[in-house]
This record gives C-alpha cells, structure tokens and sequence, in this order.
C-alpha cells in the first residue's frame, strides 16, 4: 500500500496546490453572488436600471431608433444588444425590452412597441421575428446628452467597444418606474410613482437639504401605479419612505350599480399593481364554483380598447357590499406589495429611505451637468481659438497669401504660418484649410460674431462650473422642463383602511374647480389652473367634450368636503371631493356612473359643506315648477350607497337648487323669461326629508324657475346671467319683499339678443366668476368688471359666444383664489 501512494505522489505534477474546500467554496460564492447583485439583479441608484435594460435602451439609441423614426424589428434589436453588449440569450433580452414597453408594468414606458406586446391578462408577447420597436418619447430625457462625455463607460464582454456603466437620465427614473429584482440573499421591489411628485420632492431638497421625509410626503404622497387602483391606509406609506421597508395594501377599484332590471352588479374598472386580470377571473369563477363565495350568478370580462371591465352580476338577494368584501379577502382585487427600496451605491447593495433616493439622483445629475459642462467648454474653446487664428489670418491676409505662394509644400507652409504669427498648429492647419468663399467680407463678419458668440458661452460655462448655486438652478430647470412635457395626473388613489377616518391628511387641502358634463362626466382641476382676464374676453378651453355632449356645471370646494349630489329626481348621494378623479384643464373626466349609482338621473345640484353632522343649518330646495321646501341638514347626515330621497317631487317637476339657510334670510327663485320673487324664509315651515314642499312662485304658462338665491346680505347685488352671453348687476334693495306664493317682479329685459335667464348669483365687487358655454370654453373674471344697472334692464354682454353656442352655467370663486388664478 506505501508503495502504490508513493507512486501516485512521484506522478503528481508539480503545478497543482492543495487548498481547504471550505475557504474555497466559500470565496466563490461570495464572488457569484457580488456578480448577480452588481452585474443582474439589482438596479443603480443613480440611472434606476440594471444593466440589461441599459444596455438594450443605449443599443437602441445606438441604432439610431428614436421616437420619431421609423419602427425597427424587434430580432434586429435583440441581436444587436446581444452581439455588441449582452450576451445572456436573446429571450433575456427580449423579455426585457418587451417589460420596457407595456404600459401595464412601467408608470412611464421608455419603449415603443408596435405589435403583440403582451397584455394584462398574462398573454405572451409575439415572437421578437413579427414585432417591432423603437425608443419612447420620454426615453430621449434618459440618454440626454450621452454623446458629452456625461457618464463613464467601460469595455463590454469581449473589449471590442466600449458602453455605459450609467446612463445620463434626466428623470428619477428610479422613482417613477420603480424597480423588482432577486439576487442572492437579498430583493429589491420599489413601486413606480408620479413623475410631478417625485420632480416636486427633488426640487424641494434642492432649496432645503435638511427637509424632513414629513415635508416631503407632502409632496410624494404615496407609489403611483400604473394600473391605478387604491392604496388602503398610510401607515405602510411612512414606513417605506422613513426606512426603506414597509407593507402597501393595494385594492381595486370597484363600484356597485344597478342595471336595468334594477338588479345590482359590481363593475371592476382598475386593478392592484402586477395582478394578471385573466387569472384573477379564474379565481372568482373557482370560488363560485366551490361554492366559497355565494350571491354571484354570472361573470364575464367586458374590457376593450377604450379600458377595464370586469362585471360582476348579482344574484336576487344578494348583498352588493358583502359580496364585494369576499372577493376582497379571497381574491387578489385586494394585495399586499412589500416595499424594499434596495439599490446600488456605489455598486453596494444598499436600503435607503425616500430621502436618499432623491438625494443619490440629484448627486448624479450634479456629476452629469459638470461633465457636460466642461464638455462643451472645451468644445467652445477649440472652437474659439480656431477662430482666433482665422481672425489673424484674415487680418495679414496677404501676408499669408504670400507665406503659401512661396511655400513648395503643405509643411513648409505649415512651419511659415506658425513662425510668422505665432500660431498653433492646429490654427494654422485650420487656416490652411479655409476655402476661398470664406474670404469675403460677409464670411468675415460671421466669424467675427460666432466668435463673441463663443466668448460668452464659454463665460457662462465657467460660471456654471465655478457656482453650486447655478449649478442646482440648472438641475431645478431641466427637472422642471421634464414635468411640464411628460408630468400627469396621479392615478393611484388613497383610501382609508377600517377604522382609519382620516385618509384626508393624505390629500393636500386645497380649492379645486369641480366639473360636471352634460353627459355625465366629472373631474377636479386645481383652481390656479386658470387665470383672471377682463370682460367680454374669449376664455380658456375648460374641458374637452365630444360634440353631442357639453360642460354643464362647475364651482369652487376643498379637497377636504364633502359633496351632496342632488339630482333631478329628488334624491341625493355623498361623496368627499378628494374622491372625484383630477384630470387636466382640457379633459374629459370619468362618468359619474363609475362612482355613484345613478338610475337614469340627471344631476340637479350639487352642495359642498365641512362637515354634514356640525353645520347646524336648513337646506332650502326649489323645483322647477316653483316648489320651495326647508329642511335640517342634519337629516341627510347618514350617506347610504345607493343614495336617499332628498324631496318627493310630483309628476313632472325636478329639483333645480339647493342651499343652506336659516330664518332670517330671504329667497328669491328666477325663472326662464326673466321673472323673478323675494320673500322671507321664515314663510316656510321646516318638513321632513321626504316632504314635497309649498308654493314658491306662480308661474305663467311655459314658464318655469330656472335658479335660486338665499340673501343674508342687503347690500349685495344679484347678478343676473343670460344664455347669449349678456348679464348684469342690480342692486338687491331693488328686489323688494313680497309674499311668498305670488307672481313677483321682472328680473331681467328677456330679448332675442340677450337670450333667456341660464342663472342668479348674489355677488360683491370682491368676488370672481367663472361662465361656461356649451362648447366647453370657460372664463374667469371679476364681478367689479360688470357695472351695476336696474332691474328691469338687458345687462351687457361678459361673454363672447358663437352663434351656435350658448351659456349654460355661471359659478362664484372666493376672493382667495385670485392669486392663485394670477
């Protein structure tokens, strides 16, 4: 046996070292996993990529596919990335490149793809051979200026050429579209937000580095996701941003209504973040089916092109909100997301807070704008002293004609420019290369100019390299330039989980312009989206709406109240104004149908108040055919669902107005032809909630009320506003008091210029309005800019409308709002 070992020691070659299996195995692990997490998994801080969606965005950007090109096919794409940069597989690359462009995963999509990109039903994409692709708008602000020497670049997998170790990303790209990844031992999962407010957030630390994470949740409210849906409760929210880890509660957003037949259904119109619609139905179907969930006799998923529908019918009986409340605990509608904001600093995994986010992206725009910067001031430089040369050639121009002339080669004339006027060889190679167009007095003259030109750039440069004042003043700029080309409304919204009532702190509070259509489409818009102009102006385009349909109401009220939607019928439903999708000054809104449900019901007023059980008032209606009825405020404090009876109506009256009251006002109800009645408050008695209310006013035939106005102050004025655009201010002493029930005074001269009574305000000179045509034009203006006239007067016109436009609402707005508005 000894000798059989000696044998095999004499064969052993002399390059083979003994080592410890432990240490060995331990080192290479280590190693594999440093190469997943730097290399794979986990995205850099500063750009907010991983290195395959990098290196398929500079590929593109390579091939010169921007968005306003042509279509690229997506093989082509895939095998370029992977021959110059990526050399993973083409189904890695693909797979990325195809997540880069559904709009369903990114908040901000950087690719657009043409073709079968996948769907949120879980569907594949096509094969790469029949899509096609190229660079998305926005992914221009994410490679800006990359051909500056901004970033660092390093050599790809086979030293062949070079490609960038971060890109030059002009959004917080981290932030916006978020990031998922498994490495070893560790995850990342950071959900996409609004790009407005994280730009909002990285300008605030700019103008204060010390700001807390409290301040800047104000800004960032909370993740924004692209298939919208709410977040349930704020706590998981703070613990995100304070310490980089929490727990989000995402919910769908579903709504009960009633069909035809009057049976109720729950329609399903935005989904919880990631969750696939096709297996989600599955899962309802299976519930049904195993009997787990009961009161559901039919499913089916309506959704198209035009959005999100899920409908789920209700069985006889059912309970809508119960039935709901199971399909959220057994189904994904409602899913948790665990928030890790893990990324890589300095190519070390690290979990930083809201705070460090932003400050890590900022830090890397500050790098980037001092690369471009000394970039383009030495650019400008050798520019400059070209044009230095040029400027001492054209001022010894014979000279050096001459110098040339004389010389029997191109390097003897070389050696002569130089020693003669002490030129640098580039100068002189550059004069030796001047055609002779470039000779002329004019071609003088603008070298002359691009040299000035170039003299303050370069001054500028060196300013902006010399002053971190500057220098963050240029990353404000940039980053607000960014928000105003691609910044949008949020989509995800904030609810508040059982027992939690104060979801408002979330929600800034502040007056918005609430919006109703014709048709039925509703929206918010911050005031300061308009702007006062003076009377008899065009206005601004206030809401986008198609031709058989027409903005038909608006007015002023807090994020923080809560509506009372009256409608025609007679009943009345709740909703907090917070609660009303915000949408841009030109859009169209959501359908009142998809948060309230409506039974073929026109909305008849609409009422904004604090705090329902507090206000210790009356509400006084008016119906069209002159009904008047008070009743206490406090009997609408209990919001049901499916809305309660706010006055019953006889056959063919409708509620027209609403407002709060109390006995020592007066009233006065206008009508179509321009009649009008004032009478004191304290005539009608205080009825029940179903109570249908007394006389008001006698009305001529054809006639009917159109408006009504409570009156608490006698030295206000009522303004008057007609359907051609004509109105006027008459003092209220001119409206005396009369008895209640009577045929009343004349309000307005009606003519064929001025158009019938659309409405009645009371108003001061301190006040605003705003008008509203049928088109959807709107204009803001003061009171003070419509003189004061007698009653029985036509008014002047305050609004220009065309001949097949009409006015059809007039609302007030605080006086605080104006520097807003200006």
């Amino acid at each position: 046996m000894a000798k059989k070992e000696d044998a095999i020691a004499q064969q052993k070659p002399e390059n083979i070292q003994g080592v410890n299996i432990e240490e060995e195995m331990k080192h290479s692990y280590i190693d594999y996993a440093m190469s997943v997490i730097v290399g794979r998994a986990l995205p850099d801080v500063r750009d907010g990529f991983k290195p395959v969606h990098r290196r398929i965005l500079y590929g593109m950007w390579e091939m010169g596919l921007d968005y306003n090109k042509a279509y690229r096919k997506s093989a082509k794409i895939v095998g370029e990335v992977m021959g110059n940069y990526h050399p993973h597989g083409d189904s890695a690359i693909y797979d990325s490149m195809v997540r880069l462009a559904q709009e369903w995963n990114l908040r901000y999509p950087l690719v657009d793809g043409q073709g079968n990109f996948g769907s949120v039903d879980g569907d594949p994409p096509a094969a790469m051979r029949y899509t096609e692709a190229r660079l998305a708008k926005i992914a221009q602000e994410v490679l800006a200026d990359i051909d500056k020497d901004t970033v660092e670049f390093g050599p790809n997998y086979d030293e062949s050429r070079e490609e960038p170790l971060v890109l030059p990303v002009k959004i917080p790209n981290l932030l916006v579209n978020g990031s998922s990844g498994i490495a070893v031992g560790m995850a990342t999962n950071i959900p996409p937000h609004n790009l407005g407010e994280v730009v909002d957030g990285l300008c605030a630390l700019i103008d204060d580095p010390e700001i807390s994470i409290e301040s800047l949740m104000k800004l960032i409210k909370a993740p924004d996701f692209p298939t919208a849906g709410f977040i349930l409760g704020k706590d998981g929210i703070k613990d995100a941003y304070r310490t980089g880890r929490g727990s989000l509660t995402i919910q769908a957003r579903a709504e009960v209504e009633e069909d035809k037949r009057e049976r109720q259904r729950i329609i399903v119109t935005e989904l919880p973040y990631q969750v696939n619609k096709a297996a989600l139905i599955e899962t309802m179907a299976e519930l049904v089916r195993d009997k787990k969930i009961e009161g559901i006799r039919d499913l089916r998923d309506e959704s198209d092109r035009d959005g999100m529908r899920i409908v789920v019918e209700l069985a006889n009986g059912a309970v809508a909100q119960v039935v709901l409340n199971q399909l959220y605990k057994h189904t994904n509608l409602r899913t948790t997301m665990g928030v890790i904001m893990l990324a890589l600093v300095n190519n070390q995994p690290r979990v930083l807070n809201l705070k460090g986010l932003l400050h890590y992206f900022i830090e890397h725009r500050k790098d980037v704008i001092v690369r471009r910067t000394r970039f383009e001031l030495a650019k400008a430089e050798r520019r400059a002293h070209i044009l230095e040369g040029y400027k001492i050639a054209l001022a010894n121009l014979d000279k050096v004609i001459a110098i040339i002339r004389k010389s029997r080669n191109t390097e003897e004339a070389r050696e002569g420019l130089m020693k003669a006027f002490n030129l640098s060889e580039i100068q002189t190679n550059a004069i030796l290369e001047l055609r002779l167009q470039q000779l002329t007095s004019l071609e003088r003259l603008k070298i002359d100019e691009e040299y000035l030109g170039l003299i303050k750039l370069i001054e500028q440069l060196k300013g902006l390299l010399a002053s971190e004042k500057k220098l963050l003043a240029t990353i404000k700029e940039e980053l607000a330039k960014v928000k105003l080309d691609y910044g949008d409304v949020r989509r995800t919204h904030l609810a508040a989980k059982a027992g939690e009532l104060n979801v408002e702190d979330l929600v800034a509070d502040e007056d918005v312009v609430v919006t109703f259509s014709h048709a039925g489409y509703v929206k918010r818009v911050p005031a300061s989206a308009y702007k006062a102009q003076k009377r008899g102006g065009k206005g601004v385009a206030a809401m986008g709406t198609r031709e058989e349909d027409f903005v038909e109401r608006l007015f002023v009220a807090s994020t923080h109240d809560t509506l009372l939607i009256f409608t025609n019928l007679g009943k009345v439903y709740w909703k907090r104004v917070f609660e009303i999708p915000e949408a841009s000054r030109a859009a169209k809104g959501k359908h009142l149908s998809s948060l309230l449900p409506l039974k073929q019901e026109g909305i008849a007023a609409v009422f904004a108040i604090k705090d329902l059980n507090k206000e210790k008032a009356d509400l006084v209606m008016c119906t069209k055919q002159g009904l008047v009825k008070k009743t206490a405020l406090q009997e609408y404090s209990n919001p049901r669902t499916a809305g309660i009876t706010a006055i019953t109506l006889t056959k063919g009256d409708e509620l027209i107005g609403v407002k709060m009251a109390d006995d020592k006002d007066d009233m006065i109800m206008a009508t179509h032809e321009g009649m009008s009645i004032r009478f004191p408050l304290k005539e009608v008695r205080e009825i029940g909630r179903t109570g249908q209310g007394v006389k008001g006013i006698s009305l001529e035939k054809n006639d009917y009320v159109v408006d009504m106005v409570v009156v608490n102050d006698p030295k206000g004025s009522l303004l008057t506003i007609c359907e051609s655009g004509y109105g006027k201010r008459t003092e209220l002493v001119e409206y005396r008091v009369q008895g209640r029930s009577g045929k009343g005074l004349i309000n307005v001269k009606v003519t064929d210029k001025t158009g019938k009574v659309i409405g009645v305000k009371p108003v001061t000179d301190d006040d605003e309005l705003m008008l509203i045509t049928s088109g959807g034009t709107m204009l803001r203006m003061k009171v003070s800019d419509i003189k004061t006239t007698g009653r029985n007067t036509q008014g002047v016109r305050v609004i220009k409308v065309r001949e097949d436009d009409r006015v059809v609402a007039v609302a007030q707005l605080a006086a605080k709002d104006e520097e807003e508005g200006e």
